[in-house]
């Protein structure tokens, strides 16, 4: 039977707590609150959280996370991205020498524009065959209450991606393995970003033209800085890729969509974030994603626009006008990446000029 420890409790981190102790895995999970631990403990209830959700009896909480890491052979990290480093200078002298460090998190760090197995990598001290990540479209909510979804966990080394995809599969769960951890973890970083414009959209009552626009667009420029940054194409036309900016850019269950609606609707960023009850990546991951791609000298329009309306620099009308002011140009990175997908159905054969394009632009 594999252990693991989950740290935190928040809606996410206990929704996947909830799913590897459904495959049997024992899981202890670490929450900040003693209440909410008690509660998890008590009831079976994270109401905090994940109100009216019933988890598995056998999930068990501490504040302690000495207690929650011991034994682990997964450690799951589930914090909001920009307190990840503080956390693990923490706990990771806690981890085993064997522990395998899995990433919940979809964000990139400000300052350094790590994404979050780096800075597990640099903090923790472990190396990449000892850390995976989880991205996919994975709404907490509908996971937690045991509706059908699959993911993406993502290692260098496929025998640990595969240990891991055992440990989280269930008749409702079901994890498909990658190599790419550069790309399932930008595709995850970059869909918040865009759900933040969609929402926007959406408060504004710009309609549904708009929002296939933005999504689709968005995903041009996820492919766009993953080729600068060594991603593999084909992940963006996956679950981990279009999936997760779909589901996020789509459901009222998504954070930053709704944080969006209600910067549309008028309100301003503080107003917004109290109005939130968890951290909307999307916010700080774009000035973070917004560095990145000026550094690799990638165009990344909606971000950019996204970055300017929540420092205040322009306004909502000014910002769908940047949109639309943009010159016209050919939809290359589609071209590319239905060439790329098909030639992978094929089997591997020459690159093509569509390929170089991916990669070049």
């Amino acid at each position: 039977m594999a252990t693991a420890a989950v740290l935190s409790a928040g809606s996410w981190g206990t929704a996947f707590a909830s799913v590897l102790a459904d495959t049997g895995t024992r899981v202890t999970m670490h929450a900040r609150r003693a209440e909410v631990a008690e509660e998890i403990n008590r009831n079976h209830r994270n109401e905090r959280y994940l109100p009216g959700v019933d988890l598995p009896a056998s999930l068990r909480a501490t504040t302690d996370v000495e207690r929650a890491v011991a034994g682990a052979d997964f450690v799951v990290v589930s914090v909001p991205a920009q307190t990840l480093r503080a956390n693990l200078a923490t706990w990771a002298p806690l981890f085993g020498p064997l522990t395998v460090v899995v990433s919940l998190m979809k964000g990139i760090e400000l300052d350094t524009g790590l994404r979050m197995s780096e800075v597990i990598r640099e903090v923790a001290g472990v190396g990449a065959e000892r850390v995976a990540v989880a991205s996919g479209p994975n709404l907490a909510r509908e996971i937690a209450r045991k509706r059908p979804a699959a993911s993406v966990v993502a290692c260098v080394d496929e025998e640990v991606a595969a240990r891991l995809q055992a440990a989280c599969r269930t008749p409702y769960f079901r994890p498909y393995t990658n190599a790419d951890i550069v790309g399932c973890e930008l595709g995850g970083a970059v869909k918040n970003v865009i759900a933040l414009a969609v929402g926007i959209a959406a408060g504004m009552g710009l309609g549904d033209n708009a929002r296939s626009l933005l999504i689709t667009r968005g995903l041009a420029e996820t492919a766009r800085l993953g080729a600068a940054i060594g991603a593999d194409p084909h992940t963006f036309a996956g679950l981990a890729g279009m999936g997760d900016l779909v589901a996020t850019c789509s459901s009222p269950l998504s954070r930053n969509r709704s944080f969006g609606e209600r910067l549309g609707r008028g309100a301003d960023v503080a107003t917004a974030a109290a109005a939130a009850p968890q951290t909307s990546e999307g916010v700080k991951t774009s000035e973070a994603l917004l560095a990145l791609a000026r550094c690799h000298r990638v165009e990344m329009p909606i971000t950019e626009v996204v970055v300017r309306l929540l420092r205040g620099d322009v306004t909502l009308d000014q910002a769908g006008a940047l949109l639309m002011e943009r010159p016209p140009k050919p939809e290359r990175h589609t071209r590319a990446l239905t060439s790329s997908a098909s030639q992978s159905q094929r089997g591997t054969g020459p690159e093509t000029d569509d390929d170089r394009g991916v990669r070049a632009s």
